[in-house]
């Protein structure tokens, strides 16, 4: 494993945020802005700089100080240069695959950590690839997913493993993500991720194969366990043991992707029979059967309307584009809560509560990936040693935890049962 020999004090600024224009960045930019501690040099970068200025403007405060940078994610050139200015980019440029590679390529040689909020499984695959080696070399931590797609999902299993592990109670097996209760509504860039991949595993059989094998973004697939089938969840299904009906989770096809190379990048330290599902939890009975086949026709029918050109086209006329977003009222209306149930080796049952208040896809994201970014920036020396390609919970795992408690944000486990 690569030690991070750490980005020297030389760096102009402590945090860059790419993509600042955008709907999340500038809400990324104001929690910044209201957020960071005294003395945190940040800059605000994208294409525009009418844009650029009109985004310091509307956040006002500590912002109206904060320097400009122009750059566009199509120009290596400005991305290398971007990379070399900054500790850490906290980038919401996409969607990644189509315009994102160049500035993970650019940080990962110039030892600069990284955090963005993808959900496409195959550009981190093709990061991974092609950049773990460099970001290994240079000590760069280049950290995908660091919103709602895939924190709650990858902090909360981590905090399971080390509560089990303090209580010597064995390696996590059976593990459910199970949502309770959710009001948001997807961003635009998330829609547009979406159309991407669907384009892509449409036109390229092998691709598909990559997005859907449970382990697409496992370091070494041949050394995973072989659990038998280990599909996402598709259709209702009824768990006793939780006394609800379950539905399928539409984030389940990339957060169960970064959960699993967590543990592999831990010497699957969950354990070798970890074995981890995402779903909707809808309750008990008939009512709770009725709402899981209803979720499940919604999102198939969701994705099957997005996948066929002339549905899509009707589609785009309702559904948010990248850049927009919903009202602050609306925004601050949502919230998410989630229980992480698993079952250690020696029988013990634990859960991992996890809530947030605000929208999940803008008002909780931006927490998300602004703590995220402060963490990189400002709790080196609490950070595991690691680099390369990684996930929230292998590069910053307890620290990030703690900051986002702080912040309002739910992680909390208790034992069940034992």
């Amino acid at each position: 494993m690569a030690s991070v020999r750490g980005v020297t004090d030389h760096r102009e600024f402590d945090i860059i945020v790419f993509g600042a224009t955008g709907f999340v960045g500038k809400l990324t930019a104001d929690y910044l802005a209201r957020h960071a501690p005294d003395g945190v040099a940040i800059a605000l970068a994208g294409r525009s700089q009418a844009r650029l200025e009109g985004v310091r403007s509307e956040v006002g405060g500590r912002a109206g100080d904060w320097p400009l940078v122009i750059a566009d994610s199509t120009d290596a050139a400005a991305m290398q240069s971007l990379a070399e200015r900054a500790r850490v980019v906290a980038t919401t440029v996409g969607p990644y695959r189509q315009y994102g590679l160049p500035l993970v390529e650019a940080c990962a040689n110039a030892g600069t950590d990284y955090v963005d909020l993808t959900g496409e499984v195959l550009f981190i695959r093709e990061t991974i690839d092609r950049f773990h080696k460099a970001a290994q070399a240079s000590g760069a931590r280049i950290v995908h997913s660091c919103g709602f797609d895939s924190i709650p999902s990858d902090l909360g299993v981590f905090l399971l493993h080390q509560a089990a592990s303090a209580d010597e109670a064995g390696d996590l097996e059976e593990t459910t993500y199970a949502v309770i209760a959710l009001k948001g509504r997807p961003s635009g860039g998330t829609i547009a991720s979406m159309k991407g991949m669907i384009d892509d595993v449409r036109a390229d059989p092998e691709l598909r194969r990559v997005a859907e094998h449970p382990y697409a973004l496992s370091p070494e697939r041949a050394a995973e366990p072989d659990l038998g089938p280990e599909s996402d969840v598709r259709s209702p299904v009824h768990d006793p043991a939780l006394g609800t009906w379950l539905a399928p989770f539409v984030m389940a096809a990339i957060n169960t992707r970064v959960v699993r190379r967590s543990n592999a990048l831990l010497d699957w330290a969950y354990g070798r029979r970890f074995r981890y599902r995402e779903v909707m939890a809808t309750g008990p009975g008939i009512t709770g059967r009725a709402k899981a086949l209803a979720l499940a026709g919604g999102i198939g029918a969701l994705v099957g309307a997005i996948g066929f050109r002339p549905s899509r086209a009707l589609l785009d006329r309702f559904l948010p584009a990248p850049g927009e977003g919903p009202s602050e009222r609306a925004r601050a209306r949502g919230f998410f809560t989630i229980d992480i149930h698993t079952r250690t080796s020696t029988g013990r049952h634990y859960v991992c509560h996890v809530a947030a208040p605000g929208d999940p896809g803008y008002a909780a994201t931006s927490v998300m990936l602004g703590e995220s970014a402060l963490c990189l920036a400002l709790d080196r020396e609490r950070l595991p040693p690691r680099a390369g390609i990684l996930t929230p919970a292998t590069a910053m795992g307890t620290a990030l935890a703690d900051r986002l408690r702080h912040a309002g944000q739910t992680y909390e486990v208790e034992v069940t049962s034992s």
